[in-house]
């Protein structure tokens, strides 16, 4: 039996580039495997039961999909370097980045592509579906596949009324995260940790290689385009986290718009996840439970209200905060607890959830 492992996905994948550059980053040897169509029929759904990319399977034919689950397997059989901190301060705002990166940069990651790269891209999901058919061909099958995903930035909260302040958030976001890069290879030091690979999602795939974003990208934030590029070709099992649990302050700017842009609506659709529970039992949990307001910022500061989709894998991810943040006791407890004061965020974590959500077989379902 060979040692390879088979990541199924492709270069236009948000997720595929997470776990392309943890995989590189762990020196553990894979072959990447186009997902198109034939792969799709009769590798992913056969085995995963879900129609998403990307997919690992091992060398002793486990299949794994999403990629928190494929890091945290293959962190079982490759421990040595972790990715995941182990000091309070650095593993709570690992994980934090991870479900900023994994969950809300999916609104400016989904707007640039289809609303300013969409061209483009017709012709890449053409090739990755059916790479058989002449480009022309490959166009009008783009066209068709990408329908879905353009079709969903209004659930996204992507619509005229919204995008300039989608526009001004990323871009500043850039702007903090090209002057932390400007200082430090990484969030957290000279190893790349799980935050930085929720990040490497959103800003590989889609914001440094779609032509447009690309653009953007290298103009307003080259410290930024850097640090994709170490990410997708790092020096392996290399570097480590900054002594004496330190949070560079370089990341507070960028750690404030997480806990004032995402962690309100948050909130409120654990609440209302919590309720649609009670009032469904038994019932296969939806994608969505329905809409929720958020608020973003524009340009010059005036708040703009949208609205979204309240999608309930949100609180999985936020599970793996929470279960690393809240057992938290003592000097450690009070050490994150410091932190997050100072950057609008210690209320902001303090969630009771009186249902946990799993995954089995791929599917959310109500623990207990």
């Amino acid at each position: 039996m060979t040692d390879t492992y088979k990541l199924l996905g492709a270069e236009i994948s948000y997720f595929t580039g997470k776990v392309r550059s943890y995989l590189r980053f762990k020196d553990i040897p894979y072959e990447e495997i186009k997902a198109d169509r034939d792969v799709y029929l009769n590798v992913i759904l056969p085995r995963t039961g879900v129609a998403m990319m990307p997919v690992l399977i091992s060398p002793d034919d486990i299949a794994v999909q999403d990629t928190s689950d494929i890091i945290d397997f293959l962190e079982g059989r490759f421990p040595d370097p972790s990715v995941y901190p182990a000091t309070p301060r650095q593993g709570t705002i690992a994980r934090l980045f991870e479900l900023y990166g994994d969950e809300w940069m999916k609104i400016p990651a989904m707007h640039y592509r289809w609303n300013y790269n969409a061209e483009a891209m017709y012709l890449e999901f053409g090739k990755v579906s059916q790479p058989e058919l002449s480009e022309a061909e490959q166009i009008e099958v783009g066209k068709e596949t990408c329908k879905p995903f353009k079709g969903s930035l209004p659930i996204l909260g992507v619509t005229p009324e919204t995008e300039k302040a989608v526009e001004a958030s990323y871009e500043q976001l850039l702007r903090d995260l090209d002057a932390h890069f400007s200082v430090y290879p990484y969030l957290l030091g000279t190893r790349p940790s799980i935050g930085d690979f929720g990040m490497i999602g959103p800003l590989y795939a889609h914001q440094y290689r779609d032509p447009a974003s690309g653009e953007i990208m290298k103009r307003i934030a080259p410290h930024v385009a850097k640090w994709v590029e170490r990410m997708m070709d790092p020096e392996p099992k290399s570097g480590a986290f900054l002594q004496d649990d330190e949070v560079p302050e370089t990341l507070y700017p960028v750690l404030r718009r997480i806990f004032e842009e995402q962690f309100p609506p948050l909130h409120h659709m654990v609440s209302s996840f919590a309720d649609w529970i009670d009032e469904n039992p038994g019932v296969e949990i939806p994608r969505a439970i329905g809409k929720q307001r958020f608020v973003l910022k524009e340009a010059d500061g005036s708040p703009v209200t949208g609205e979204r989709g309240m999608f309930t894998f949100e609180q999985w991810m936020l599970q793996r905060v929470l279960d690393f943040y809240q057992p938290l006791q003592g000097a450690d407890r009070q050490s994150v607890d410091t932190l997050l004061e100072e950057v609008g965020g210690k209320e902001a974590m303090q969630f009771d959830l009186r249902h946990r959500v799993a995954r089995v077989k791929n599917q959310l379902v109500v623990e207990g």
